[in-house]
């Protein structure tokens, strides 16, 4: 009596293949989707320096004075310009604000500044 072998699941080779196939998609997706995450980090970073600004400038006409902390425009009392803005990857804002100078964002995800200014 002879018995017939079926061919079931997939050989060492077949896996293999697949696995090479998608390190190479990954390794070429990765770097795409890091360069779009610090796209929109600078771009969420630059609206909260450009509020910033805005706030600054509104408090300069107001008091008639050429500098600020940014505590002073930052936070929830009515009397604050800016409502407090969520940080989009552990930045720091500059503390003082002086008229006519950019307002700078250091630490952006640790690595990057992102500056805004007239």
């Amino acid at each position: 009596m002879k018995t017939s072998r079926t061919r079931e699941g997939f050989t060492l080779v077949e896996i293999m293949i697949v696995v090479v196939i998608i390190g190479l998609l990954a390794a070429m997706a990765i770097p795409a989707f890091q360069k779009v995450r610090a796209s929109s980090q600078d771009k969420v970073v630059t609206a909260n320096l450009r509020q910033l600004y805005g706030a600054a400038d509104q408090y300069y006409l107001e008091y008639g004075v050429s500098s600020v902390a940014s505590t002073s425009l930052v936070g929830t009392n009515s009397s604050q310009y800016v409502k407090n803005f969520q940080t989009a990857a552990n930045e720091t804002y500059t503390t003082i604000l002086l008229q006519g100078s950019d307002v700078t964002a250091a630490g952006v995800a640790g690595q990057r500044t992102v500056t805004f200014g007239p």
